[in-house]
């Protein structure tokens, strides 16, 4: 089904005469281009439209003849008004017909939670996933096999950032964590510290509003315990990604997948581990267009990409796959670096999982 078949159904289903969406991810969705100038705000500076014939852009004069030349397509509509006059919300009330529902508050308007109709993915948008997986994958590793123990967590952060800005994809998650520091944190945001004997880096990036997840390993002089958790870690994230494609063909949900992951962990000995960090879900056009918790009722949908992020206290496994009825395919791969062979706990499912590079 296509973007605007999605949206006549959900137009007739909730008896709109149209659908506006200002938030980044979402106007991406619909049009494939950028509204963003501040990325430390939530709605961008144009929104995108659509009542059921065409795809209409409403954005101040600023703005506007930028997105005509660098981020629309020549069939989309374009609406400007004064920057000084109004505001994004006032328009569309004025403009729009009605009723109509948006992504965000316009008075009189119905609220839209747009993340429902931007899955399953679309032929054209898992193209453009492999390109920028691959993209985001090829950055990551780049700057990863040039660490030494002495770079600061910090230097490798801004480091990771500039590879990835240069092939134009933003990042609104980047951590950086020494031997030190992801033992104690799951969430190990760049310090001025040193790496010391190994150290992850995570990232989420995007670009054209779709997201990808990975983390990779570098170990100098590691705990003999590290390279045994991240096997265990690949392994509870093989489990995962076999549990999702079960749900997806049987009509499963995130619950169901939950449930699979927290036997995995009492599988491979670490039971109850799952309590200490959040485990991933559907990727997309959010880092995670849901988070699997217990008792989760999201269905689980395919073709789909997930991003599961299993840890086990200082070691970690995570990549962005895409999920079909019949194959499961890691997106975020270059060859590149080095593997390691585990199966899922059921024995259902063998993958090629991103190890610990030696320095």
């Amino acid at each position: 089904m296509t973007v605007y078949e999605r949206l006549d159904s959900y137009l007739d289903a909730h008896s709109l005469e149209a659908v506006w969406f200002a938030r980044p991810n979402s106007f991406a969705w619909l049009t494939g281009g950028d509204n963003v100038i501040d990325r430390g705000v939530d709605i961008g500076i144009a929104a995108a439209g659509y009542d059921g014939e065409e795809v209409t852009v409403v954005t101040d004069t600023i703005e506007g003849p930028r997105l005509v030349a660098e981020e629309l397509d020549e069939s989309v509509k374009l609406v400007t008004f004064p920057w000084y006059e109004t505001d994004l919300a006032a328009v569309l009330s004025r403009i729009s017909p009605e009723p109509a529902a948006a992504d965000f508050p316009v008075e009189g308007f119905e609220s839209l939670d747009a993340s429902a109709l931007r899955h399953p993915l679309t032929t054209d948008q898992m193209e453009q996933y492999e390109e920028l997986a691959g993209d985001v994958a090829n950055a990551v590793e780049e700057v990863m096999r040039t660490l030494e123990p002495s770079d600061t967590e910090l230097e490798v952060t801004g480091r990771l950032r500039g590879a990835l800005e240069a092939a134009d994809i933003a990042t609104p998650v980047t951590l950086v964590g020494g031997s030190d520091r992801v033992q104690r944190f799951r969430h190990y945001t760049p310090k001025d510290e040193p790496l010391g004997d190994y150290a992850l880096g995570s990232v989420t990036a995007e670009r054209g509003g779709l997201t990808v997840s990975c983390t990779r390993t570098v170990a100098f002089d590691p705990p003999e315990w590290l390279e045994e958790r991240t096997t265990k870690a690949m392994r509870v994230e093989t489990s995962a990604l076999k549990a999702t494609q079960r749900a997806a063909n049987a009509g499963g949900t995130a619950g169901d997948v939950f449930a699979a992951i927290q036997d995995a962990y009492a599988e491979v000995g670490w039971d109850g581990e799952w309590q200490e960090h959040h485990q991933g879900g559907a990727a997309g056009y959010a880092g995670r267009e849901w988070i699997a918790t217990p008792g989760n009722e999201t269905r689980v949908t395919s073709p789909m990409a997930y991003a599961w992020n299993p840890t086990i206290e200082g070691a970690k496994s995570e990549d962005t796959f895409l999920v079909r009825e019949d194959s499961i395919e890691c997106l975020s791969a270059t060859g590149e670096w080095p593997t390691r062979r585990v199966e899922s706990v059921d024995g259902e499912l063998e993958l090629e999982r991103h190890a610990v590079l030696e320095r």
